[in-house]
């Protein structure tokens, strides 16, 4: 699983410790966790560790790499999705270092990231224009709102301000002091949903907000439905060339509004 299916299983760990309970993510024999699991689980008193497996407090969710329930892989190699799956926002319990990280950032920005990883064959399909990103930063910083990128990956925004992060659980406690995302789907938006920040998510035409979004977002398809192509789709890139940047600034101002 990525970061933002580790965020997603931790929203379907809610509440398990007030129950007396513990979730175990795997298949019922054996807890299954990833090389993401540990960042995002890290202190959540919802999820049991894989040295668990035999302890008695378990409650067994079948949701791990290769079985993830929001989709499933056909063979024309695309994704099917489960329509009846809905993410739920996840939760990161914070350090007090990484409290202090962000603190030293400040508050009150709009974070925006156009870097989705490089070495995913879907990438190109989740990409929205660089030079689109680039306009929509200078349409929100003429109109005073200070915005601020992650700094890294290979996108970077001119005039925009960069926020080197040790780590994503870094950047996930940065959000917290923001007043918007705004960016591709993916783990980033998933941490904005788990730190409660509003956001404009670009899904385009790969995966729908219906599965992996969140309802006090603003998901932005372009008008397309979701084919889930595992490869460079000319659907998807369409999707994502039918987002124009006075559709995401106005979205982006209307969700601001609505937050506040």
């Amino acid at each position: 699983m990525g970061l933002g299916d580790n965020l997603m299983a931790s929203g379907l760990a809610k509440g398990a410790h007030a129950r007396g309970k513990r979730i175990a993510f795997g298949d019922g024999k054996t807890i299954i966790w990833d090389h993401h699991s540990e960042q995002i689980f890290r202190g959540n008193p919802n999820v049991a560790l894989p040295v668990d497996t035999k302890a008695g407090d378990l409650e067994w969710v079948h949701f791990y790499r290769g079985h993830r329930v929001y989709n499933t892989q056909v063979s024309d190699g695309k994704w099917k999705w489960n329509y009846d799956f809905k993410a739920i926002p996840g939760e990161i319990y914070f350090s007090p270092e990484e409290h202090k990280f962000a603190s030293n950032v400040g508050q009150g920005f709009i974070a925006i990231e156009p870097n989705v990883p490089e070495f995913k064959s879907v990438a190109n399909n989740k990409r929205w224009p660089l030079e689109r990103y680039k306009k929509l930063a200078r349409y929100l910083g003429k109109s005073g709102h200070k915005v601020i990128q992650f700094g890294y990956g290979l996108h970077r925004l001119d005039g925009v301000e960069q926020v080197p992060v040790p780590s994503f659980r870094h950047a996930a406690r940065v959000l917290q002091n923001a007043k918007l995302y705004i960016g591709p789907e993916g783990g980033l938006h998933h941490a904005a949903a788990a730190v409660g920040l509003p956001a404009v998510v670009l899904f385009g035409g790969f995966i729908p907000p219906a599965v992996t979004g969140y309802d006090f977002h603003t998901n932005l398809t372009g008008g397309a439905e979701a084919c889930g192509s595992l490869q460079t789709c000319q659907h998807c890139i369409g999707a994502m060339e039918a987002i124009g940047v006075e559709e995401v600034y106005t979205a982006a101002i209307e969700r601001m509004k609505v937050a506040a």
